[in-house]
């Protein structure tokens, strides 16, 4: 079971991967066009949910058992694994609301928001289980 639990968060790293170089891709995109706008939020709630997916997986293998991302979040602020726990609520909170918005100066600020407050936070993250997965 334990190596089952070590296959599964290796797996959902390499799904991780993928969507955080194209969140990257999009993230250094000068001046977004609307549509542009749209494929960035959408790639911040794919990236964000394998955000906390692969930590629920990592942690599990750590002994930890966690059911939700909020739970996932707090157990990984208390071993280090990722910092500001404000910052990654906040994206949790954001990344919940994305899905029913259609306010275009709401869509503004968290586009702002992801660019740069939580993909820093997310790219922290990818680099911490780059060097886990390359060991």
């Amino acid at each position: 079971m334990d190596n089952h639990k070590d296959t599964r968060w290796k797996q959902r790293f390499q799904n991780f991967e993928k969507a955080f170089k194209l969140l990257e891709k999009a993230v250094k995109i000068e001046k977004l066009t609307e549509i542009e706008r749209g494929g960035l939020i959408q790639f911040f709630e794919v990236t964000f949910e394998l955000s906390w997916k692969i930590l629920k997986d990592y942690l599990e293998v750590q002994g930890f058992i966690v059911k939700s991302p909020r739970e996932s979040i707090k157990v990984a602020i208390q071993n280090e694994i990722i910092q500001n726990g404000y910052l990654w609520m906040d994206a949790l909170e954001d990344r919940n609301l994305t899905t029913h918005i259609y306010d275009e100066e709401i869509i503004k600020t968290i586009s702002h928001k992801i660019i740069n407050e939580y993909y820093p936070a997310i790219e922290r993250l990818y680099s911490f289980f780059k060097v886990q997965y390359e060991s």
